[in-house]
């Protein structure tokens, strides 16, 4: 099992490498300024999908960026 500042750092690269470092904070500022349940938006986010279809296609986004890339 990772770390929870390895898990924080991971998130903030990938963050910040899909959205940019500003607007990534202002994801993070966004997320703590009002009371969040990450399951309910997650609900909303992807309507239809159940947990089990969302963590397979999560585990093949992060196969898929774990993926040594060729130049």
């Amino acid at each position: 099992m990772r770390s929870n500042t390895l898990i924080k750092d991971e998130g903030m690269r990938v963050l910040a490498e899909k959205l940019g470092l500003v607007d990534a904070e202002r994801f993070i500022v966004l997320l703590r300024r009002e009371p969040f349940d990450y399951t309910e938006w997650r609900r909303h986010l992807y309507p239809g999908l159940s947990l089990e279809a969302f963590l397979k296609k999560a585990d093949e986004f992060r196969s898929l960026s774990a993926a040594p890339t060729s130049a």
